[in-house]
């Protein structure tokens, strides 16, 4: 198959510990680390355990990664570090900030099993593995006629019970010697060893192309282990473990009743020596209490001894009297420090303490007497509730030993084990006694003898409900003191301790162990694994995978928890883990566990290569039933054991049973008791042949058929899963392979309950399958023959021969016996359906059918693919030529789009719905969600690119799809109605979902994404190459920040801008379709989507220009960004460009800064564009040559760009003072009166540009009053009259450069005109210049000196170290307000600031403003502050009601760019150090803006955010100048 190099992506984010999630690789995958919003922009190190290459894992050995950069730029949103992922196993990784570890967690990479003489691949989900119990093979030679029967079944793995000598319980699991072969595999004349195994196990490798895996346990090992009695350290015994002492010797107490009620000593107390009920239970309880736990007194383990204590005191206070004693410190208690050897009456308390809190009043021997008393009180309290707490242990201990005789002795289901004996005792030992018996009391002195005590060693076993995390064993566990251990009593508990250090003997003993394991087998089953100490297992795989690289590791863990599950999944590198039908309680259940452990939903969608690694569920080995479960024949019927399965068997993971399964056998294979051998393989055999079986034999023939079918469909990549419960009985589970698009269908009937005796429908529903059925791959049935009934054979493990399967394989569907008839609808056009109506669909039979697409869909979708090569290698497979191809598809996709645009690409990308409406459409309404964002393909990827991932094949957007091919005509025909280049896109479109519409609906979702993933990255890369070199070499968040400039210009239905002059060149052109003349159709800028998109509210001054450098320059889109300075030239008026557009014919000159965003713009363009001065001299045709002029037309008055740029200047100086035209509610229902009255100037004293009035708002800030009711209406909420600091900062740029301009010849004029007395006078802009650089810092910054005399109002300064946001505005207080506005500023005239004062104001407006994705419009410490904008609220309250907050508290994102870059630009001038920091700072903040680029459907940054970056509904979804601002950063960076 053609497949792309396949790449994980792993986010890391601050503070996450991981280990509870499971991340699942391949060897051959690329793992890349990047940093999440958390970190970027911080210092961070990678490191890991997973090798250099050419070195070998060691677990404890970390090194740091290297980051690369692919664009070497200084954000962090592509920086990433990778590993190469060539070897198995469990790898961690961690990092740190500056040696402080910030997150960690696992990769598990899956190992590569390889079968036959040419060693190819077996997957992991083409496991099919049988278990054998080893004891039951027989003598060694005889083995390969036993395990044939599993090769000869169709399972392809083998897994034996432990193959070494067993102990005297015959536990398969209780080992007496790790290190030797069973002796009963060799025959007297013939001793075999671990080399004969190895043969076999390398001959079934090669010849039989079957693998072997077998058990490690490292818990425990046989009572009887000759090596045990010679090491006791290894095990708990009460040398090395005396905190077990007390429940040593309650287990020799209830040993001894055990041989007291034997003997009937309790017979006449209601206790015989049989058991048979309830009542005789509570004799047990009663004995216990009044006999037993009265002889051992175990609280004493606990307590002090009194007498001695309260002596030893006396002798303190007498040898300390006189001396000042330490006052008791009031968090010192009096408690007992137990004793460390756990001798009765051992434990003391700290004399210090004592002697601190009881002090006598005097040096009498009364007051000592006294003393005493008090502390022996204190004393027997403590020890009293030591008796308590032993009290609450005994009732827990008898409670389970009620319980655990109960089990045994009376419960149905449990073992029945007669008579309390010695061989049965009333519970199990939980230590081992190797001595001959004798009194209790003798038998406790042995206990202080080292020689002695070191071989009473603790049984192992298993806790109900217990944390597996926690070892049982250790100091602070009471397990064995309260008997809450299910002991097995042939086993003794290993002691590994922390490190091989602790107990060098066990660890070498199990790591020759493991060795000798994993140089013979493929792989290991973790015997008991959620009570193996996880390190121990961790030491002993890393040991095996040094010598079998490829280690398969399965387990079964009984945590009771997935995310404790994965714990041991991620720290041992856990292949597979065991998952077991059983446990269904209905077919309903079964069915759910197979959708559950595997595959993809059928029709999912195609994953690109590189992509997030996601966490994962553990790879299942999925087993119709484990060796160490009952025979489902007991709790179902033999019935079930066909179509059960099968079921298991069309799971997508790996899949087992074990032997016996599948010949019958109506009981369960006791590991323990079990003597008997395996019948062996002999294809001749007769039903009545004892010790024999073949493929007549119980249902081995269907699961030869059912396991070699499992591992087809895994080994073809059939990876989709669809399972439909037809009814309670029957379920059919489809294997869809999605490059081919065949599918298997298996249909089971199962029979939970006998057949016999339960009654089953013979009416059966129909089925509906869609496609060609090719073939009907196997039909069995269960079926009963006349043999003599199951009898218990005394010498092999034999089934019920009473039972088989009728089987018949690949037939045609005609000659089937379980189906009657097919009908063929079609559903649709291309949907071929077959309904097939069954008549021997009898319980227990199963039918599995291979179904192709219909033919033509086969067709459609092979030449379908066979066009989507050109976008990846994915779809080689599987496609087909295109004979007959539409001219169009012959020509390759890119170069089609390569004509396109970028005014062409806003069309096909992007326009929202108030654009699409101006042409007369809409964007996609989605029935039952929501119509789409964009009309363009933006629109459906922004849906799809969370629908992907998840494969949400039930969302709306997916239904639609399939439903029709309304979606799909609309993203055609839409293209198709506009002319040029967009139509050829729309035509390719239309020829590729011709195909499309020809395949079956359920797989429409997946192509139709297919088609538009290709087609939009491509019209991406169209775009970038369109654009400068700092996109084109930028990150990905520069990139993408740069579609911002195609989603923001465009070309609407009706030109946006002003004509330009005709004597410009390169100026667009188009036909108009309804006057048919030609006219200019220049791309104009959005403000903001989707509320500021189209009609006069599409193109504002302020926003277009604060916007241009960063959507325009930066990107490279020079003509687009002339072409709108020069029309927004053309309207100039009063000095002013039009704050609103309005086309130039309709625009309001009511605000002050717009004009000062054109000149810095203007100055931007010279400075970036090559040879940009020569903007000045282009011609601007002036719509208003005067001021009362009407508008005229493009051509009549052209004038240069720098005249009507000295002509702005001019009216500053002079004054600007005018009403606007039609004022009044027409052009703005809210304003006052006063307010439509627009003046500006410029002081001559400060050169300070200065206007307003307190009923206007002309800056940026410009929310006006709406409400009546809270009185509000026509006010202003941020009137900003006076001098407003940005706009100073933007004219001190201005005349600096013009200056410069000037001196060399460049700009015409050297000042500006004015009157001084009475006489025309030059003020140059040298001058200029120099009047703002002298006055700025002296008149904005408030000091920090309290006598400053330059301080007007040094009343209401209440933030000192900031700069003022406005210098004389008519409420006096606003000047003092803390704003982001000065930072603007700093940018743009950085020369008026002193750096440390910068830096300072700067670090306080980080403090105050600085939020997550904008910077608060207001100091949070004001009173007016309200960070939550809601313009719909209509209320009493003034500086809420409609909105009025707008600019009082609210994040806006713009101005953090300015921030940004103030803080980049002074760091610099301060140290290294800082400057370094800001970067760090910079990045970060940057980083959330990219989540939100990310995440949001409008592929934009809002306008703003409310408090605390919380979603603003009121909030355009993304704007211009957000935009803009976080991409002039990047540039700065």
């Amino acid at each position: 198959m053609g497949q792309s190099k396949q790449t994980r992506v792993f986010l890391l984010n601050d503070m996450e510990k991981l280990e509870k999630r499971l991340y699942r690789l391949e060897q051959g995958f690329e793992l890349q680390f990047r940093l999440g919003p958390t970190l970027q922009g911080k210092p961070i190190t990678v490191h890991t355990n997973y090798p250099a290459p050419g070195e070998q894992f060691v677990r404890c050995k970390f090194r740091a990664l290297q980051w690369h950069n692919p664009t070497g730029r200084e954000d962090d949103s592509d920086k990433y570090c990778q590993l190469d992922l060539k070897i198995a196993g469990s790898f961690q990784y961690y990092f740190c900030q500056e040696n402080e570890k910030r997150g960690e967690g696992y990769i598990v990479v899956d190992p590569l099993l390889r079968v036959g003489a040419d060693n190819h691949v077996l997957h992991l989900d083409c496991i099919t593995l049988q278990t054998f119990l080893s004891k039951c093979l027989g003598p060694f030679d005889e083995w390969e006629s036993r395990l044939r029967v599993a090769k000869e079944s169709g399972y392809n793995m083998i897994h034996f019970t432990p193959l070494q000598t067993l102990g005297l319980s015959r536990s398969c699991y209780s080992l007496a010697d790790q290190l030797e072969l069973n002796p009963d595999f060799s025959r007297p004349g013939k001793k075999y060893d671990w080399d004969d195994v190895g043969k076999l196990v390398e001959k079934m490798r090669k010849e039989w192309n079957v693998l072997c895996i077998t058990d490690v346990v490292y818990n425990h090992t046989a009572a009887n282990s000759k090596w045990i009695q010679e090491h006791p350290e290894c095990a708990y015994n009460l040398v090395n473990s005396p905190h077990l002492k007390a429940a040593w010797v309650l287990d020799r107490a209830l040993w001894h009743l055990t041989c007291d009620v034997a003997s009937g000593k309790y017979k006449d107390r209601g206790l015989p020596p049989l058991i048979e009920n309830e009542q005789q239970l509570n004799c047990i309880r009663k004995i216990m209490w009044e006999d037993v736990y009265p002889k051992i007194n175990l609280w004493e383990f606990y307590q002090v001894d009194v007498s001695k204590a309260v002596s030893q005191f006396r002798t303190l206070l007498a040898k300390d009297n006189g001396k000042k004693v330490a006052k008791a410190d009031p968090k010192q208690h009096l408690k007992i420090i137990q004793d460390p050897n756990f001798k009765r009456f051992g434990c003391t308390v700290d004399m210090n303490t004592a002697l601190a809190t009881f002090i006598p009043h005097s040096n009498g021997p009364a007051a000592i007497e006294e003393c005493c008393n008090w502390f022996r009180k204190r004393i027997e309290e403590l020890n009293a509730e030591k008796l308590r707490q032993m009290n609450y242990h005994q009732e827990q201990a008898i409670n389970c030993v009620l319980g655990n005789v109960s089990y045994e002795r009376l419960a149905g289901q449990g073992p029945k084990l007669g008579p309390v004996t010695k061989k049965h005792p009333i519970v199990t030992r939980y230590f081992t006694y190797p001595f001959q018996e004798i009194t209790l009391e003798e038998e406790e002195t042995l206990m202080h003898r080292p020689d002695k005590a070191c071989h009473f060693m603790a049984h192992n076993g298993w806790v109900m409900g217990d944390d597996p995390l926690r070892n049982f064993a250790e100091p602070g566990s009471n397990v064995y003191l309260r008997r809450e251990l299910i002991c097995w009593g042939d086993s003794v508990k290993l002691r590994y301790g922390s490190k091989p250090e602790d107990c060098p003997y066990l660890w070498e003993h199990m790591r020759k162990y493991t060795e000798i394991t994993a140089k013979l087998f493929h792989g290991v089953r973790l015997d008991n694994c959620h009570s193996t100490p996880i390190h121990v297992a961790e030491y002993m795989l890393d040991m095996a995978r040094k010598l079998q690289p490829d280690l398969y590791v399965v387990a079964e863990l009984f945590t009771g928890s997935e995310e404790l599950d994965n714990i041991f999944v991620t720290r041992l590198g856990i292949s597979s883990l065991i998952r077991e039908a059983m446990s269904a309680y209905n077919s309903h259940e079964e069915g759910r566990l197979v959708y559950r452990f595997g595959g993809e939903p059928v029709g999912s969608f195609v994953q690109p290569s590189l992509r997030p690694l996601v966490p994962a569920i553990a790879h299942a080995l999925f087993m119709d039933v484990t060796h160490d479960n009952e025979s489902p024949i007991l709790h179902r019927s033999a019935w079930d054991s066909l179509p059960s399965s099968a079921i298991v068997s069309m799971a997508c993971c790996a899949t087992g049973s074990t032997r016996g399964y599948d010949e019958l056998v109506p009981h369960q294979i006791s590991v323990v008791s079990e003597e008997r051998f395996y019948t062996k393989w002999n294809p001749k055999t007769t039903v009545s042949s004892p010790g024999e079986v073949n493929l007549q034999s119980g249902i081995i023939a269907g699961k030869q058929a059912i396991n070699r079918l499992h591992q087809e469909l895994g080994a073809k990549g059939f990876i989709q899963v669809y399972v439909d419960q037809v009814d309670e009985d029957i379920v059919a589970v489809t294997r869809h392979c999605p490059h081919t698009h065949q599918s298997v269908v298996a249909v089971s009937r199962t029979a939970f309950r006998d057949p016999k005796t339960s009654f089953y429908s013979k009416e059966v529903p129909q089925m509906c399958i869609p496609g060609k059925i090719e073939e009907v791959v196997l039909e069995a049935r269960t079926m009963e023959r006349k043999v003599m009934p199951y009898a218990k054979n005394e010498n092999y493990i034999n089934g019920m021969p009473e039972y088989t399967v009728e089987i018949r394989e690949h037939i045609q569907l005609k000659e089937s016996k379980i189906v009657k008839q097919v009908g063929i609808t079609t559903k649709g056009p291309n949907e071929y359906v077959q309904e097939i109506e069954f008549e021997n669909l009898t319980p227990g039979s199963v039918i599995i059918f291979r179904v192709s697409l219909d033919p033509k869909a086969q067709e459609a979708v092979g030449i379908l693919r066979s066009h989507l090569v050109q976008f990846t290698p994915h779809f080689t497979s599987g496609s087909l030529p295109d004979d007959n191809a539409f001219p169009i598809l012959k020509t390759p996709f890119a170069s089609i789009i390569s004509k396109l645009t970028l005014a062409d690409l806003n069309q096909v990308l992007y326009r929202c719905d108030a654009e699409e409406q101006e042409d007369g459409g809409g964007c996609y309404n989605i029935p039952n969600w929501t119509p789409l964002k964009y009309a363009g393909l933006q629109g459906l990827m922004s849906v799809m690119v969370d629908i992907r991932p998840k494969n949400d094949l039930g969302h709306p957007f997916c239904d639609n799809l399939r439903s029709g091919d309304w979606m799909i005509d609309y993203v055609s025909n839409r293209l198709i109605s506009h002319s040029g280049t967009s139509a050829e896109v729309g035509k390719w479109f239309k020829a590729m979902f011709t195909y499309l519409k020809q395949i079956p609906r359920y797989l429409i979702p997946c192509y139709f994404d297919a088609i538009l993933v290709g087609s939009y990255t491509s019209l991406l890369d169209q775009t970038w190459k369109q654009m400068s070199s700092f996109v084109q070499q930028g990150s990905t968040f520069v990139k993408h920040l740069a579609m911002g400039s195609v989603q923001m210009c465009g070309i609407g239905n009706f030109p946006a801008l002003p004509p330009l002059s005709p004597a410009l060149h390169d100026v667009p052109y188009r036909i108009n379709d309804v006057t048919k003349e030609k006219e200019q159709c220049c791309p104009s800028l959005a403000a903001g989507l989707p509320h500021f998109s189209s009609g006069i509210f599409r193109c504002w001054g302020r926003d277009t220009f604060i916007a241009l450098r960063g959507l325009l320059l930066l990107t490279g889109r020079y003509l687009e960004a002339r072409n709108i300075i020069l029309a927004f030239a053309s309207t100039l008026r009063h000095g002013l460009i039009p704050n609103l557009l309005g086309q130039g014919t309709h625009a309001r000159f009511n605000c002050r800064d717009a004009v000062w965003w054109w000149l810095q713009c203007i100055q931007d363009y010279c400075n970036t564009v090559p040879n940009g001065t020569d903007i000045l001299k282009c011609s601007v045709s002036r719509m208003y040559p005067t001021d009362d002029s009407p508008a005229l037309p493009a051509g009549q008055v052209d004038q240069s760009l720098y005249d009507v740029i000295q002509e702005s200047l001019q009216r500053h100086v002079q004054g600007i003072q005018f009403r606007e035209r039609n004022a009044g509610p027409q052009i703005d229902r809210n304003m006052k009166d006063e307010g439509f009255n627009v003046t500006a100037g410029v002081d001559l004293n400060t050169g300070f540009v200065f206007g307003g009035n307190q009923f206007n708002c002309g800056t940026w800030m410009d929310k006006m009053g709406e409400s009546e009711r809270a009185r509000s209406r026509g006010i202003p909420s941020t009137p900003r009259d006076g001098s407003a600091v940005e706009i100073v900062g933007l004219s001190k740029s201005t005349v600096r450069w013009l200056s410069e301009l000037s001196k060399k010849k460049i700009f015409p004029y050297q000042g500006v005109t004015i009157k001084r007395g009475g006489k025309d006078v030059m003020l140059t802009y040298e001058e200029w210049n120099r009047k703002i650089q002298d006055n700025f810092e002296r008149l904005f910054y408030v000091s920090e000196d309290l006598e400053n005399p330059n301080e007007e109002h040094p009343d209401l300064v209440h933030k000192r170290g900031i700069y003022k946001d406005s210098y004389r505005a008519s409420s006096p207080w606003c000047d003092y307000q803390l704003r982001p506005n000065f930072t603007v500023a700093m940018v743009l005239a950085p020369e008026l600031f002193t750096p440390k004062k910068a830096w300072k104001a700067l670090e306080i407006a980080e403090k105050k403003l600085l939020g997550p994705l904008g910077m608060k419009t207001l100091d949070p410490d004001d009173m007016v502050y309200c960070g939550i904008y809601d313009n719909a609220l209509d209320n009493d309250n003034y500086n809420l009601s409609k909105g009025f907050n707008y600019h009082q508290g609210p994040e806006w994102l713009w101005p953090i760019g300015y921030f940004l870059r103030a803080k980049l630009y002074f760091s610099r001038l301060i140290d290294p150090e800082t400057s370094l920091k800001t970067v760090f700072l910079v990045k970060n903040v940057l980083s959330r803006h990219y989540v939100h680029l990310e995440r949001s459907s409008w592929k934009g940054l809002p306008e703003l955010t409310n408090e605390n970056g919380q979603y603003c509904p009121f909030s355009c979804e993304t704007q211009a100048w957000s935009i803009s601002a976080v991409l002039e950063v990047l540039h700065d960076l």
